[in-house]
């Protein structure tokens, strides 16, 4: 699945990583990937100089590649940057991307989002996010977020953003490394998938296929077999003849239409009160409450 969601591009793509395996090399592949598809990346660079991320570029990929610095003073404090932190709204980098765009829509690559999200409210964030997703001139956006710099919260929010979160993980092995894949299609559907990965000096992703673990193959086939109807002392099935005998029984509290007109239907003499007093009765007429000692 890592191999498919870098070579088609497209969304919001989160590359999730922590002090113990960092995606930055993941990041340039993604970058690499698009520059190949011939789509226009431009890269705001607040963490990595740009010879870091155009090395291993040829001359015609290098053209395409828009890299507008951050590095290394995103806060503009030295003003040695021509893109700080506090310039990231949806205005500037729609307008910073539409002088230098032709006609397809270009791939927006942040490195890091971390960076960004220490210097803004996380709801203008993520409103800045979605505006850009829907400005049409960005047909991809592919970010890197240190989840072990924020609280569990807010990583859980630009996760939910995201169409693709890939979250990165040391392995056994340490030429390797381990990608929890987590796709949302557009239907609502969530696919998730975990494959170890390695990447090349010269940015190459090698993909391999995460073992199961033993057991767990015959553990769910088990599961899937077991029937828990099997060992009752009495039987939850009915047969044809039980079910047809069933829909035959009249309920109790429900009466057929015979009925209720029968009992709808107005009798002589209903609704009328007949008192006839008793011998014993002693009613006073002039005092009704004479018994009452008031």
């Amino acid at each position: 699945m890592l191999l498919d969601v870098m070579q088609a591009g497209g969304g919001f793509i989160l590359l999730e990583d922590s002090v113990q395996c960092s995606a930055r090399g993941l990041l340039r592949c993604f970058i690499h990937a698009a520059l190949k598809r011939g789509e226009d990346v431009h890269v705001l660079g607040f963490e990595s100089p740009e010879t870091q991320v155009c090395a291993g570029l040829d001359s015609s990929s290098v053209q395409r590649l828009h890299f507008h610095k951050g590095f290394p003073d995103p806060l503009g404090w030295t003003c040695r940057s021509s893109f700080t932190v506090e310039r990231f709204t949806s205005q500037h980098i729609t307008q910073l991307i539409k002088d230098t765009q032709h006609a397809q829509a270009s791939v927006l690559v942040v490195d890091s989002l971390s960076m960004v999200l220490r210097h803004h409210d996380p709801v203008v964030f993520c409103q800045t996010l979605q505006e850009l997703r829907k400005g049409g001139v960005i047909k991809t956006i592919i970010g890197l977020l240190h989840s072990d710099l924020h609280q569990q919260g807010i990583v859980g929010i630009v996760c939910h953003l995201a169409d693709t979160v890939i979250s990165v993980a040391p392995a056994d092995n340490e030429r390797l490394s381990v990608a929890k894949t987590t796709r949302r299609t557009k239907s609502g559907k969530v696919m998730q998938e975990e494959e170890y990965f390695s990447v090349s000096e010269d940015a190459a992703l090698s993909v391999q296929a995460k073992p199961r673990q033993p057991g767990h193959v015959q553990r769910e086939r088990d599961v899937s077999e077991a029937d828990p109807t099997s060992n009752l002392t009495f039987n939850l099935r009915l047969s044809e003849d039980e079910r047809k005998a069933k829909e035959k029984v009249a309920l109790p509290f429900v009466f057929s239409q015979q009925k209720k007109s029968a009992l709808l239907r107005p009798t002589p003499g209903s609704g009328r009160i007949v008192y006839e007093p008793d011998a014993n009765d002693d009613v006073d007429e002039e005092d009704p409450d004479d018994d009452l000692d008031v």
